[in-house]
């Protein structure tokens, strides 16, 4: 695992420290989506005092090349990696011992993954045919868009876009397909979408890989594009981040990348650059 120099991070984590502290945990979440407890409350008003402090007070494609440059710094996995980062991200925090399927909710042992059948694997969720960046260093192993899924259902979703409609998933209710799309369940929209845009934002073009960038249609096939953007949007708001969401973003943090989702810890930055 590779690190780069992080200037945001040591007086982000002081203060982190210090808060937690004074408060304790965060709060526990709805019970519709499983919670895991935060080691230590990451503060919005101690992330824009730091962590973005660069971003504060734009919108638009100004908005979108500060976010850039402050997620561009972070540190990088390989994909072999990726197995024991997950189990750490998606832990159930009901069990220790497992992490929570993605699309179909399932609590799964985190020694269970694999590619055998209702076995876990690793899922792109911006498909990684998607400007053909394959399980490279980078895009290709950022685990802010990979997560745990049920082999079978990883495996109906493809590598096609995000849209509403179809017919419900075999073995993961609340999921539809059809022949172009996909759509999650109503628990998770709003994570699909933040980690569609987040990778939107982190990989512009300038490091080698495609500028990844969402558009409003589907059938998008090897083009560095996915949609809709829309209705991605649409999602966004509708499932707004809860505690799972926003202890993934702080492990992904703490422990791994060392670089966050801005558009979990401000939602409303969505529309501010779409």
């Amino acid at each position: 695992m590779s690190r780069r120099h992080l200037p945001y991070r040591r007086p982000l984590l002081a203060t982190l420290a210090a808060f937690a502290v004074l408060t304790g945990t965060a709060a526990a979440a709805p019970a519709d989506t499983p919670q895991a407890p935060v080691a230590a409350a990451t503060t919005l008003g101690a992330l824009d005092d730091t962590y973005y402090q660069d971003a504060l007070g734009k919108t638009g494609t100004t908005l979108k090349g500060a976010l850039h440059t402050i997620i561009s710094d972070q540190s990088t996995l390989t994909y072999s990696q990726v197995w024991g980062a997950l189990k750490d991200t998606d832990e159930d925090p009901a069990n220790s011992s497992n992490v929570i399927l993605l699309y179909s909710g399932r609590s799964e042992p985190k020694s269970d993954n694999g590619g055998g059948a209702d076995q876990w694997n690793r899922e792109h969720v911006w498909a990684k045919s998607h400007g053909n960046f394959g399980t490279a260093t980078g895009p290709g192993t950022d685990i802010h868009h990979l997560r745990p899924a049920d082999v079978s259902v990883n495996s109906v979703r493809g590598n096609k876009d995000f849209d509403n409609g179809g017919s419900e998933v075999s073995g993961a209710p609340g999921n539809y397909t059809d022949s172009d799309s996909f759509e999650p369940r109503d628990a998770v929209k709003g994570d699909v979408a933040r980690m569609i845009l987040y990778m939107a934002v982190r990989y512009e073009g300038d490091d080698s890989f495609a500028d990844l960038e969402p558009n409003d249609q589907v059938s998008n096939g090897s083009a560095p594009n996915i949609g809709r953007l829309s209705v991605l949007k649409a999602w966004s708001q509708e499932d707004p981040p809860d505690t799972f969401e926003k202890r993934r973003n702080d492990v992904i943090f703490d422990q791994y990348q060392h670089n966050r989702n801005p558009f979990v810890d401000h939602p409303e930055w969505v529309d501010a650059i779409w």
